[in-house]
């Protein structure tokens, strides 16, 4: 379950965060306890960034589909004169 901050959680702001947790558990010297705090984190932030890209995905499929229909309509009309 996804709190209210992660929500709010912009994906530039989510990325950077994820860089930065990512950073510090490749560099090592913290305790385990530390390094599975970092590894919840990052997971928490990547699912912050995947939520974000599904959405701008799908808003790019709505747009692709739209202009798609808005042709194939545009394209009957031009044809529907020609018979």
């Amino acid at each position: 379950m996804t709190s209210k901050v992660e929500e709010a959680l912009g994906y530039e702001q989510a990325r950077d965060e994820l860089i930065d947790v990512v950073r510090r558990l490749e560099a090592g010297g913290t305790t385990l306890e530390e390094s599975l705090a970092l590894w919840e984190r990052g997971e928490e932030l990547a699912k912050v960034c995947r939520r974000w890209l599904e959405g701008a995905r799908a808003r790019l499929d709505a747009a692709l589909a739209e202009e798609a229909e808005a042709g194939a309509g545009a394209e009957q009309e031009d044809g529907a004169g020609e018979s």
